[in-house]
């Protein structure tokens, strides 16, 4: 879902949020105030945080993500800390390379309000939160979106690209061996959509993204909700066009933002509520 619908829609919308926001709401409340209301913690980029360039940024509950809608059906307590334009080496250091998350919760709140870094949010949220029962992540493709506007061909280069995955793998390493030292339970990591299965350069990026997701996440024995496939399946019937198929939001101009529509957000919900599911019935304590 790659390389031309990264940097320039999200700037666009960014800059478009800010124009709505005048003077800002209060941060959101501190997600750790009510231990027991919360045993689901998602993480990531502007997927899973549900970004919309259509609406309002100053009030949090105008965003809905796949994590709001997997939460309603798995009847779990969610704690969304996701920030979009959030890159893992931006979820590892406040100095760490980003891509508009840091600008982002510098003018409008997040779901919840924390200062440090997402991974520090996450540490800290597990070790008070012991029983949570589920840890979602979508995370990479800002990492991406950054190789895209630094290099003269945009990240198309074989060496440019894979040098990026490898940063890729080795910051998603540094996360999930952090995750592991504080939480043992249910962990799964949602991949990313094609914006046009039709596109093969666009597809391959974001397979390629997948593939060091789920290869590292496994290493931590976690799980992968496949995102990439549900809407490919999703999107067959309008020729692999997921905005054809309804999968993004729609803007005025009947073109599509890069992001997850409500249909497409409850595709990838879907998709995640499939793998946590599945272990119910196993007897594993992180079971919901």
């Amino acid at each position: 879902m790659f390389r031309r619908w990264a940097h320039r829609a999200w700037a666009v919308g960014l800059v478009a949020a800010m124009l709505i926001a005048g003077s800002g709401l209060a941060a959101a409340r501190d997600a750790g105030s009510d231990k027991a209301a919360h045993d689901y913690l998602a993480l990531g980029d502007s997927v899973p945080f549900g970004f919309n360039p259509l609406v309002d940024p100053r009030d949090p509950r105008n965003f809905v993500g796949y994590p709001e809608n997997a939460a309603g059906q798995l009847e779990l307590g969610l704690t969304n800390a996701s920030c979009p334009g959030e890159t893992s080496g931006g979820f590892i250091s406040m100095t760490g390379t980003d891509n508009s998350c840091r600008p982002y919760r510098a003018a409008f709140p997040l779901h919840v309000s924390y200062q440090g870094t997402q991974l520090d949010f996450a540490l800290s949220f597990l070790r008070s939160h012991p029983r949570t029962k589920l840890v979602s992540l979508t995370l990479g493709a800002n990492d991406l979106f950054v190789c895209q506007k630094t290099t003269a061909d945009q990240c198309t280069s074989p060496v440019e690209l894979a040098a990026t995955l490898a940063t890729y793998e080795r910051n998603l390493t540094t996360i999930l061996t952090a995750i592991r030292s504080v939480y043992h339970g249910r962990l799964v990591a949602v991949t990313y959509y094609s914006t046009n299965y039709r596109d093969l350069t666009v597809t391959g990026s974001a397979a390629a993204l997948n593939a060091v997701t789920a290869k590292v996440t496994a290493r931590f024995g976690g799980e992968v909700a496949d995102g990439f496939t549900a809407f490919a399946r999703a999107a067959a019937a309008s020729g692999g066009d997921s905005c054809a198929a309804g999968l993004l939001i729609k803007k005025p101009d009947g073109t599509c933002d890069i992001h997850p529509s409500a249909t497409g957000a409850q595709l990838l919900a879907r998709a995640l509520t499939a793998v946590a599911v599945r272990h119910r019935s196993d007897g594993d304590r992180s079971a919901a």
